[in-house]
């Protein structure tokens, strides 16, 4: 049964052009062709990776942090309440004013007491600025050196400046040491981001970086077995080429650097509508789409191949949307921040005992509870 699955799975109707077998990707004559078992290896380097991070954030980032001056802001604890976190952890973290009425009278706490327990627990759960600092550095790290390095493995190929070449003589197309490396580094770094996502700042596209994460994986792993590495590493080098600026651009929100992180995150958001929404769907997506089929009849790997670049296009005109709304932010005069997050709440215990008397009354309400003129620092 398993036999019968792993044939069908490497059928090569499947994967390669017609008349076609995956003995024509053998080594011989000296010339290295991609195989499969080849990515084995990122397993163990993915998990060499998180590794790296780990000593990365402890001896890089945090003293850099230190250097910027990047403070934890005290936050006040919820005090152990049974009831209260039974409910938090398996009905939700924002009950409403009939669950805060019901909850007051199990806990034998006041409405407003119960609400300020939750508005706690929910800060708790929120990640720090040290944490949300460190993430970033090690992601602008990897970015900026992938980009470089895929730069360097793509610059001097003919295919880099003409599309049509990406496709000569596919799919006997030799690989070098540079591409493999370069293949296994960006493949181990997705299993990497993968494996820690769950421990990673949670910001309200988690599914969808979830979705980009697989999809991104699959890709890279088709393309390198399938011998599509030419267009492989033009995509891998293209979306590298703006995330290291978005990484930096928080790096300097988190240290305060607003006027820094605006500009940069302009350059951020020219790079990326550029690549992902001109560059890719416009030269790289029809190379993938149009070329192949001057050479050979379509078959499933061609439509396989194409529908994840559809996935990921799909994501990226979603986040340029939501780039374009911190963009639009940033020109109408308001501090840029990332859409994707969810911002700190308020504890302020002055603001709230005076809600209790008459200070209330001259402020604006928000269900039933005075607004406070905060400065607090955004989450991203």
């Amino acid at each position: 049964m398993l036999q019968t699955l792993y044939d069908y799975f490497w059928w090569e109707r499947l994967w390669l052009p017609v008349n076609l077998t995956w003995a024509d990707l053998e080594d011989r004559d000296g010339r290295v062709y991609a195989k499969a078992s080849d990515l084995y290896i990122t397993l163990p380097l993915a998990l060499l990776f998180l590794i790296v991070r780990y000593f990365f954030e402890l001896y890089v980032a945090t003293p850099l942090a230190a250097l910027l001056n990047i403070k934890e802001k005290t936050r006040l604890r919820a005090p152990p309440n049974a009831t209260l976190e039974h409910f938090y952890l398996t009905s939700g973290k924002q009950p409403k004013q009939a669950e805060v009425e019901l909850l007051s009278r199990q806990s034998g706490l006041s409405g407003r007491q119960v609400e300020r327990w939750f508005r706690r627990r929910r800060n708790q759960d929120r990640p720090s600025l040290l944490k949300k600092f460190r993430e970033a550095s090690w992601r602008f790290t990897f970015y900026l050196i992938a980009f470089i390095a895929g730069m360097a493995v793509i610059v001097d190929k003919p295919w880099f400046y003409d599309m049509k070449k990406v496709w000569e003589g596919y799919p006997i197309q030799s690989t070098v040491p540079s591409q493999y490396w370069y293949y296994m580094i960006e493949l181990s770094f997705y299993w990497s981001l993968l494996f820690s996502i769950a421990s990673d700042v949670k910001r309200k596209d988690f599914k969808e970086q979830i979705i980009h994460h697989v999809a991104t994986i699959i890709l890279i792993s088709f393309s390198w077995f399938a011998n599509y590495i030419r267009a492989g590493t033009l995509i891998m080098a293209l979306h590298d080429s703006s995330d290291y600026l978005l990484e930096s651009a928080k790096m300097f929100n988190y240290a305060g650097w607003k006027n820094t992180c605006n500009n940069i995150f302009i350059i951020f958001a020219i790079v990326f509508i550029i690549t992902r929404l001109v560059i890719l769907p416009f030269w790289i997506l029809h190379c993938t789409l149009v070329y192949p089929l001057e050479l050979y009849p379509a078959f499933f790997g061609y439509y396989f191949f194409n529908s994840m670049m559809g996935v990921l296009q799909l994501l990226h005109i979603f986040w340029a949307y939501l780039i374009l709304r911190m963009a639009h932010k940033f020109i109408t005069g308001k501090l840029v921040e990332d859409e994707r997050s969810d911002r700190e709440e308020t504890e302020s215990s002055e603001g709230e005992e005076a809600a209790a008397g008459g200070g209330a009354k001259s402020r604006p309400l928000a269900n039933g509870h005075p607004i406070l003129n905060n400065n607090h620092r955004k989450n991203d």
